[in-house]
C-alpha cells in the first residue's frame, strides 16, 4: 500500500486509516479461527475447550507416534510430491503451447483446461470415481495422484502463462539464430527467466494436493489415506486433539509454501527490474 502524501489533507487521512483498519479486520477475521485452534493442539486436557487445563505435547507424540495419523502424512507428501511434479510439467508445457500457438479457438481450449478452477471439487471427485472405477484406478496411489494432478494443472497452467505474457519472444527468436534447436532454446533461456513462475505454479500444486479432502474420500482406499482424510474421518468417528496438532502442521507447511511464494516473487520483479 502505498504511503500518506507529505500534505495529505482531511479525507486522504481519513480514507488511509479506514482502508488500514478495514484490512486489519479483515485479516483478524480470516486469522482468528487459526488462532484459536493452535493453543489447543498443545492443550494437556482432552477436550476442545478454553481456559486450556495445561501445556502438553501429547497430541504432537500421538501425531507422529500413531501408525495411523503417521502414514496419513506420509502419503500426503508422497501424493504431493508427485502430484507436484506431473501438474508443473503439464502446466508449464500446456501455457507454452497456448502461449506460442496463434490457432483459431485457442481461448475456448484454454478455458476448458482452467475448468477445474470454476467446477465444484464434489463434481470433480464424482466425475473422476466414475471414470477410474472401470479401470481400476480407484483405491490406489496411481488414480489419487492423477486425478489430484487434474484440479492442479490449471494453477500452474495460469501461473505459468502470467509469467510469460512479460516474457519477450526475441529471445527465442535469438537463440533460434545462434543455432539452438527449440529443446534447447527452452531450456536454456526460456526456463531460467519463466522459473519463478514455474516455481510458484508448483508450489500452488503442492498446496491444492496437501489439502484435498473430497476426492481421497472417493478414490483413496485404506492404503491410500491423506492427512486431511485422517483429521475428516477422525472428527466424525473419535474427536480427539491430535486433529489440533495436524492442522497445526498443516497451517506451518502452508506458512512456508506462502514464504517461499513470497521470495520467489521478490526475486521476479528484480529480474523484471534488471531487464527494464
Amino acid at each position: 500500500m502505498r504511503r500518506l502524501p507529505e500534505h495529505a489533507t482531511a479525507s486522504q487521512v481519513a480514507g488511509y486509516w479506514t482502508v488500514r483498519v478495514m484490512s486489519a479486520l479483515v485479516c483478524l477475521f480470516l486469522l482468528l479461527p487459526i488462532l484459536v485452534f493452535i493453543p489447543l493442539s498443545f492443550s494437556a486436557g482432552s477436550f476442545f475447550h478454553y481456559p486450556i487445563p495445561g501445556l502438553s505435547w501429547r497430541w504432537y507424540a500421538d501425531l507422529f507416534t500413531s501408525p495411523f495419523w503417521l502414514s496419513s502424512l506420509f502419503n500426503s507428501l508422497i501424493v504431493g510430491a508427485a502430484t507436484t511434479a506431473l501438474a508443473t510439467l503439464l502446466g508449464v508445457l500446456a501455457a507454452f503451447g497456448l502461449w506460442r500457438s496463434k490457432m483459431p479457438g485457442r481461448q475456448i481450449l484454454l478455458t476448458l483446461l482452467i475448468s477445474p478452477l470454476i467446477v465444484p471439487v464434489i463434481i470433480t471427485a464424482v466425475a473422476t470415481y466414475y471414470a477410474f472405477a472401470p479401470v481400476h484406478l480407484t483405491n490406489s496411489f496411481l488414480g489419487l495422484i492423477l486425478a489430484h494432478t487434474s484440479i492442479a494443472v490449471p494453477f500452474v497452467l495460469v501461473t505459468v502463462l502470467a509469467t510469460l505474457s512479460s516474457y519477450n519472444p526475441d529471445y527465442l527468436r535469438a537463440a533460434a539464430s545462434l543455432g539452438a534447436p527449440p529443446l534447447l532454446a527452452f531450456r536454456r533461456v526460456t526456463l531460467p527467466l519463466i522459473l519463478p513462475g514455474v516455481a510458484s505454479g508448483a508450489l500452488f500444486a503442492l498446496a491444492v494436493s496437501f489439502d484435498d479432502v473430497v476426492i481421497a474420500l472417493f478414490l483413496a482406499g485404506p492404503e491410500q489415506r491423506t492427512l486431511p482424510r485422517q483429521m475428516f474421518t477422525a472428527s466424525v468417528d473419535s474427536f480427539r486433539l491430535t486433529i489440533t496438532a495436524a492442522a497445526t502442521v498443516m497451517t506451518v507447511i502452508s506458512v512456508c509454501l506462502l514464504v517461499a511464494m513470497r521470495l520467489l516473487r521478490r526475486r521476479t520483479e528484480r529480474l523484471t527490474a534488471a531487464k527494464a
